[in-house]
C-alpha cells in the first residue's frame, strides 16, 4: 500500500485519489496471497478459482521506462529481432498491403468522462502505464526496411483520424475503423499518402463514454463484408446495460450499403480477428472482465460462431455467474459459450496473427501469435509478451510458448507492450510496441532477412 501511495503522490493526484489508490493498495495486500500460477490458466480446461470481491479494485502497475540504448526485446530459440523503426506515437496496430508497404496505426483512445471514483483510479492507472500517451491520430507507411536498417521511404499515409485501431484493404478500397465510424478511402498500388476524403460506411458505437474505444477490422473472404470487434462500454456492465447497446459483439457489416448485424455477442472486448486458414472459420481474442480476483476471469483464443453468445456480462466461461448483475438473464447464460482456449488472467491480449508465412522455424507455422499487452490489477504481473498458440487441424493443439519476452525489466518496470501484430510479405512477425514506441520484426536467425520491396 505504501507504495501505491508513494507513486501517486508522486503523480500529484487529487486527494480524493489518493485515498482510493490507498484502498486499492489494501486490496492489493490481500490479493498478493491468492495469485496462482498463470500456467494453470492456459489452454481449454482452465483453472477457475473462487471469486473475489473488492471496495476498490487492486493495483500493481508497471512503472513505464522505455527502452535503453541497443536494447531489445528477448527471443525464442532460433528468432532474432531488430526494430524495423521507432521514434511512433503510441502505435497501437499494423496492417501489411500486398505490396508489403507496412501500415502503422498510431492512436489512443478519446478522454473519457468521469462517473464515478473508480474512473479517477482507471485514468490514473492508464497514464502511469503509458496508455494516455499523446495521440497522434494517424498511420504511417513504411517502405523497404528489413529490420536492421532504417526504412527506404516513412510517410504520412493518413491523418486526422479518430482514435483509428481496424484495416482492411479490398480492392481499391481501404477502409479503417476509427472509435466511432468506419470510413472508406480510395487506395492505388503503391500509393504512399491518401489526401482524397473519406466516405463513411457506417457508424459505430463511439462516446461518450467510450469504454473500449479500439475497434478491430477483418474483411471477409469476398470483401462483400466487414467484421468489427465492438468493446463493451465498462468491465461488467456498472454504466448500465443502456450503455452496452450492440456493444461487446461482432458486428458484420455489408461494405455496399453500409448495413450491420450482430454476428456474435457476449463478447467482452474482441480484438485480433483473423481467419484460421485450414478452416476458414472467425477467430478472436478477448479481454475478459475484472476485480473479482487476480485469477479471473482469463483473457483467451477463440473461434466465433455466427449467432453465439459468450457470456458477457452475466456469466463467464459458459455458466459462470457473475454476481455482481442484476437482474441476471438465465435464458442467455443457458446459451453461453466456452472459449476454445485460455490465455490465463489480465494479460490483456490485443494482437493476434495466424501464422501463414514461411520465414519462422517450422513449428511456428500454421499457429496463432498473441500479442499480450500486460496486466495492471494482478500481483505478480501477468503478460507483456507476446506468446505463439499451436495449432493442428484449425485447432489450438498445445500450451502457448512464450516467443517474445524482455518488455518488463528485472525490476518489473516496462520497457515496452506489445500491442497489435502482423506478418510482413517475407514471413517476418512485427509487433506494434505502443510504450517503447516501435515497431519490432522477429525473423529466423538463419536465414538472410530479405527486403520488404
Amino acid at each position: 500500500m505504501m507504495h501505491a501511495l508513494k507513486i501517486a503522490r508522486s503523480e500529484k493526484l487529487p486527494r480524493i485519489a489518493v485515498l482510493f489508490v490507498a484502498v486499492a493498495g489494501l486490496g492489493l495486500a490481500g490479493c498478493d496471497d491468492h495469485a496462482g500460477d498463470p500456467k494453470g490458466q492456459i489452454g481449454a480446461n482452465p483453472v477457475l478459482p473462487a471469486l473475489q470481491q473488492y471496495l476498490m479494485p487492486p493495483i500493481r502497475v508497471a512503472k513505464v521506462v522505455g527502452w535503453g540504448k541497443d536494447e531489445t526485446p528477448a527471443v525464442a530459440e532460433g528468432l532474432q529481432v531488430h526494430a524495423l523503426a521507432s521514434g511512433f506515437e503510441h502505435p497501437r496496430s499494423l496492417y501489411v498491403l500486398p505490396n508489403g508497404d507496412v501500415l502503422v496505426v498510431e492512436s489512443n483512445g478519446p478522454k473519457a468522462p468521469v462517473h464515478r471514483p473508480k474512473d479517477i483510479i482507471t485514468g490514473w492507472v492508464q497514464s502511469f502505464a503509458g496508455a494516455k500517451a499523446k495521440d497522434a491520430n494517424r498511420i504511417t507507411l513504411l517502405r523497404g526496411a528489413n529490420g536492421d536498417g532504417a526504412p527506404e521511404l516513412r510517410t504520412v499515409f493518413l491523418d486526422h483520424l479518430n482514435s483509428p485501431f481496424g484495416v482492411a484493404l479490398v480492392g481499391h478500397d481501404l477502409y479503417v475503423a476509427n472509435t466511432d465510424a468506419i470510413v472508406r478511402y480510395p487506395y492505388q498500388d503503391g500509393q504512399t499518402s491518401i489526401t482524397a476524403a473519406g466516405t463513411k460506411v457506417t457508424d459505430l458505437p463511439g462516446g461518450p463514454i467510450d469504454h473500449h474505444w479500439t475497434k478491430a477490422l477483418l474483411a471477409g473472404p469476398d470483401g462483400s463484408k466487414l467484421y468489427v470487434g465492438v468493446g463493451s462500454n465498462s468491465n461488467v456492465g456498472e454504466n448500465g446495460i443502456g450503455a452496452e447497446y450492440e456493444r461487446a459483439a461482432i458486428w458484420e457489416v455489408d461494405v455496399a450499403s453500409g448495413a450491420h448485424r450482430i454476428f456474435a455477442s457476449g463478447i467482452r472486448n474482441p480484438t485480433g480477428l483473423q481467419w484460421e486458414p485450414e478452416t476458414g472459420k472467425l477467430w478472436a481474442i478477448a479481454n475478459e472482465r475484472d476485480e473479482i480476483g487476480p485469477d479471473l476471469v482469463p483473457d483467451y483464443l477463440t473461434s466465433v460462431k455466427d449467432g453465439g453468445f459468450y457470456g458477457w456480462p452475466y456469466s463467464y466461461y459458459g455458466q459462470h455467474l457473475d454476481p455482481r448483475i442484476e437482474p441476471q438473464r438465465p435464458d442467455l447464460v443457458a446459451s453461453a459459450i466456452a472459449p476454445d482456449y485460455a490465455l490465463s488472467s489480465h494479460v490483456a491480449p490485443l494482437g493476434l496473427a495466424m501464422y501463414t508465412g514461411t520465414d519462422l522455424p517450422a513449428n511456428f507455422h500454421g499457429g496463432a501469435f498473441v500479442g499480450e499487452h500486460g496486466s495492471w490489477n494482478r500481483t505478480p504481473l501477468n503478460g507483456y509478451k507476446v506468446v505463439f498458440v499451436p495449432f493442428n487441424g484449425g485447432r489450438p493443439s498445445g500450451p502457448a510458448q512464450d516467443v517474445v519476452t524482455g518488455f518488463l525489466d528485472a525490476n518489473n518496470h516496462a520497457r515496452g507492450r506489445p500491442v497489435g501484430l502482423a506478418v510482413d510479405r517475407t514471413g517476418g512477425l512485427l509487433i506494434a510496441d505502443d510504450v517503447g514506441n516501435t515497431v519490432w520484426r522477429v525473423s529466423s536467425n538463419n536465414a538472410h532477412s530479405a527486403s520488404n520491396n
